[in-house]
This record gives structure tokens, C-alpha cells and sequence, in this order.
């Protein structure tokens, strides 16, 4: 499994709602989905990933703190984190909560949202996708606060397109079966923008994903990640990739942010949290996993990641679930 796979798995995503939304102006709303409000089709997903895709007309959008750009129709917006944001015709209009003005599934239908005034026509497909292991995680924290993509004709690019405009279709028909296929659809067009803002990121960018365009730190993170439980140095890890350990451990700490065996080290900490949310493996098999020889030693390390024991974090995760 390659690293982005493998980031990707352990972020755990859970399938996502679709609504479809309807505005027009003058409007203006903020938005923050917290996971409870999608509880029922998501499950106990901790964190929301949302993502809006204009089928018809502007929208203008803003993260908090940050400048604001318009979308145009095949324009698609990400915000990985659940940052809160504004949307709408005009932005300095005082904002109405999402919240307040979606309109819960009645009949089979999909969620929906009907709002504004009788000016101009903004039709929108929004997503929500749930994940469970968010903190932390790589990929989610170095993807942006709004990650925009133009879904252009043709070539890979053409898929992306399709699939929006299929989603939108299928929330507008309301067919049955429509939240099944929407779900499975929401992950896959979120894995397929990252790979798309991944592949577009400028020279000299670093972070995760930048990593992975490099052939020597992209060859080093694969091997962790296929073999996290092995006990690596720098210098067997340089070895396998073709540098130096000193030449390593520079490329691989300008690019990712900390060094490689500081990274292993915090990766081992992701998986066990997410194995940890599984009942049915206990802890000796959890610290086998990712590489302890003891289960004392794997609290340890445990606690000094998360503050608290994994047994303690375990009951605490099963409580709140």
C-alpha cells in the first residue's frame, strides 16, 4: 500500500450526505456542520470534511481570516477541516447559520436547502464526509483551510466533472437508493481532489503531499508506512532509498517537517488510536501493530502522545460514541 493509501485509510472515512441547495440573492450564510447534525447517516464520525460544487451560477466564499474568491459554475470547494466559513451572493450581508435553514430528508428525499431572496440563482450540491481519526493526521493537516479545484474537460479532470454532475442529478431525483451511491461517491471525489491538489502544488512548496513528489522522501515514506512495526534507523532507511543519512534526514525534515524517526514514531501513534477504536483487539495486539515489544512500553509512548493511557482513552472514545 503506498503512503497516501495508507493515510487515507487510518483517517477512516465514513461515507458521506449530499444536499442539495438552492439560493438566491441577495443571500449570505455561515457555515460549520458539527458531526452531530449528520449522526444519523454518518455514525460516530468526530470530525466532517464538507465540500460544496456550484451547478449553477456564483458563489462567493470566505474562511475566516482569509480573503474571499467567487466559484463558477464546475468549480468545486473543500474545507478539510471544517474551518468555519461564509458563502453567498454578497458577503457583507450579515450571515444566517446553515444550521438554521437545512431542511431534514422527508420521504426518502435528501437533505435540502431552499433560501434567499428573488434575485439571481445559485444552485449548489454539498457534501459532508465523516471521519473518526482526523487529529493529527497528516493529509488533513496539510491540505488548506479551503482547498479550490476547477474540474476542466477532459482527461482525468473529466471524471471528477461527471460524477459531481451525477451527484447532482441524483439529489435533484431523489431516487431510492440515492444516499447509498451519494456516500460512496463523496469519498471517492475527496481522495481524488487530494490527489488533484497534490499533483498541482508549486515547486518549493513543502509539506506531506509535497513529500510525495519527492522521489527519495516518497520512497522513504513508503517504506514506513508499509513496514511501520520494523525497528528503522536513518541510516537503514537511507540505505533502501539511495542517500546518505545525513542527506536523508535534510530532505526528508525540510519537506515533512520533522525527522523521519520522529515521524515513524508519531505515524505508530495515529494507527494505535485507530486501532485502539476497534473493541475486539486489545492492547498487546495494538502495540504488536505498531511496533512496541511490550505493551508497558507502547503506554507509555502512548501517554506521552495523548496525555493519557490507551486503556483510559479507549473507555473514554466508547462513551462518547
Amino acid at each position: 500500500m503506498d503512503a497516501l493509501s495508507d493515510v487515507l485509510r487510518v483517517v477512516h472515512l465514513t461515507g458521506g450526505v449530499f444536499l442539495h441547495a438552492e439560493f438566491f440573492a441577495p443571500w449570505c450564510i455561515a457555515a460549520r456542520v458539527a458531526p452531530e447534525h449528520c449522526a444519523p447517516l454518518l455514525g460516530p464520525a468526530s470530525h466532517l470534511i464538507l465540500y460544496h460544487y456550484v451547478v449553477e451560477g456564483d458563489l462567493h466564499v470566505r474562511v475566516e481570516g482569509e480573503e474571499a474568491f467567487v466559484l463558477r459554475p464546475g468549480e468545486v470547494v473543500l474545507f478539510p477541516r471544517n474551518d468555519l466559513h461564509l458563502l453567498g451572493s454578497n458577503l457583507a450581508l450579515p450571515p444566517v447559520l446553515a444550521g438554521d435553514i437545512i431542511q431534514p430528508p422527508k420521504d426518502g428525499e435528501l437533505f435540502a436547502i431552499h433560501h434567499g431572496g428573488d434575485g439571481a440563482r445559485t444552485r449548489l450540491v454539498c457534501g459532508f464526509l465523516g471521519c473518526d481519526s482526523a487529529d493529527g493526521n497528516p493529509v488533513i493537516a496539510t491540505l488548506p483551510a479551503a482547498l479550490r479545484l476547477t474540474i476542466e474537460e477532459g482527461g482525468a479532470a473529466e471524471w471528477m466533472r461527471s460524477t459531481f454532475q451525477y451527484a447532482a442529478e441524483e439529489v435533484a431525483a431523489g431516487r431510492p437508493g440515492s444516499a447509498t451511491v451519494l456516500a460512496k461517491l463523496s469519498e471517492l471525489l475527496f481522495v481524488e481532489s487530494v490527489r488533484r491538489y497534490a499533483e498541482t502544488l508549486p515547486e518549493g512548496q513543502t509539506g506531506w503531499l509535497a513529500g510525495l513528489r519527492d522521489p527519495y522522501v516518497a520512497r522513504a515514506l513508503a517504506l514506513l508506512h508499509r513496514d511501520m512495526s520494523r525497528s528503522w534507523t536513518v541510516d537503514e532507511l537511507g540505505r533502501h532509498v539511495g542517500l546518505s543519512r545525513s542527506a536523508l534526514a535534510e530532505r526528508f525534515t525540510h519537506l515533512i517537517g520533522v525527522a523521519p524517526m520522529h515521524y515513524l514514531a508519531h505515524w505508530r501513534m495515529q494507527v494505535a488510536a485507530q486501532e485502539l477504536r476497534n473493541r475486539s483487539t486489545s492492547l498487546a495486539q495494538v502495540a504488536n501493530t505498531v511496533g512496541y515489544e511490550s505493551e508497558a512500553a507502547f503506554s507509555r509512548a502512548f501517554k506521552k502522545a495523548f496525555g493519557t493511557a490507551p486503556a483510559t482513552w479507549r473507555r473514554s472514545r466508547d462513551q462518547t460514541a
